[in-house]
């Protein structure tokens, strides 16, 4: 039996709980926050469950196999590399750390203590982000072209990191995920509206070593929601909105066609191509289940997580060299 202890029972906390205890062959052991009413909602709703202040009470605790680390982004790293020096497999939540460097630390204590890292990228494993793999992998879309999202709403403003590490590390994973592929140059831009706060509108790009090319727009100043992702191919096209409750995807035939006969030498050469529209079945199974039951797996079968570490530290070189660009005001910068 599984042995898991949560750290941080606030706003993603309790969602790990839940998760986690329907998982088989696991338990939560503990759950450990430094704030007392937090703890004493633990205990009103799984009286089962342990809770306790002090994170040093989960290292020694023998229960306990594996922590879930839920607490701002600043703390991960202290946090997950005493859980590894403790011996317990870790999970963190999103992003994974606030420095490349960091990460590349965690990896590498992982590595060497043959414990599983695993980073929360939740997206990753919804049934709309792995059927737009399955239909890139098995060559529906043909070569893709773009990738181009849009991840607005109005509030939840972060006072620790910048709304590219808050929101665009969402589609940053998709994106690892799907093209299997780092981008070799990236630039931002961004600006921030309140004062000594980070910026709260940005718009970064991403330019891999072909003519691939992705862009992301995030902003936490937006008068509506929306969750709004392009997928470009040479043969399919895709729309993926997360907001969308019945067809979150919709597949288009529609494309253009290139013309390499000389008689045309003077025509125009790109045709248009429009054929139907279909909206693939998804499961509705909870995302955060797969994630919590991949992570036991992975554990109990010494496999490496689908977001593991290495995951993680892609993502955050990725929104490290974005920050440097926003504060050269857009200066392209080499991965």
């Amino acid at each position: 039996m599984l042995g898991i202890s949560v750290i941080g029972y606030g706003y993603w906390g309790p969602n790990l709980v839940r998760n986690f205890s329907q998982v088989a062959n696991a338990r939560v052991v503990s759950v450990c926050d430094q704030r007392p009413e937090r703890r004493a909602h633990v205990e009103s709703v799984y009286p089962a469950i342990r809770t306790c202040a002090d994170v040093r009470d989960v290292w020694s605790n023998p229960a306990v196999d594996a922590v879930a680390i839920a607490t701002p982004v600043f703390s991960h790293f202290d946090l997950a590399l005493q859980a590894l020096r403790a011996g317990k497999h870790v999970f963190v939540e999103k992003p994974f750390t606030t420095t490349s460097a960091q990460a590349e630390q965690l990896v590498e204590e992982a590595e060497k203590r043959q414990l599983t890292l695993m980073v929360d990228h939740t997206f990753v494993y919804t049934s709309a982000v792995r059927k737009i793999k399955e239909l890139i992998d098995n060559g529906s879309t043909g070569k893709i072209y773009y990738y181009d999202s849009v991840r607005v709403n109005l509030g939840l403003f972060q006072h620790d990191v910048n709304v590219l590490w808050d929101l665009a590390v969402h589609d940053l994973s998709i994106m690892d995920y799907l093209f299997e592929r780092s981008p070799v140059t990236i630039a931002a831009t961004g600006m921030a509206h309140v004062p000594g706060q980070p910026e709260n509108l940005a718009y970064l790009t991403c330019y891999f070593d072909n003519d691939l090319i992705a862009h992301f727009h995030v902003n936490w100043l937006a008068p509506v929601k929306v969750r709004q992702t392009l997928i470009g191919g040479a043969q399919k096209m895709i729309v993926y909105d997360d907001i969308e409750m019945s067809e979150k995807i919709k597949v288009y035939d529609k494309g253009i066609t290139l013309s390499d006969n000389p008689a045309d030498i003077y025509q125009l050469k790109v045709g248009y191509r429009a054929g139907d529209m279909w909206a693939p079945r998804l499961d509705n199974i909870e995302a955060l289940q797969i994630e919590a039951n991949h992570f036991a797996d992975c554990i109990a079968n010494k496999r490496k997580p689908l977001t593991d570490g290495t995951v993680g530290l892609r993502v955050v070189r990725i929104l490290e060299a974005a920050s440097q660009s926003i504060a050269q005001r857009g200066a392209p910068i080499n991965l």
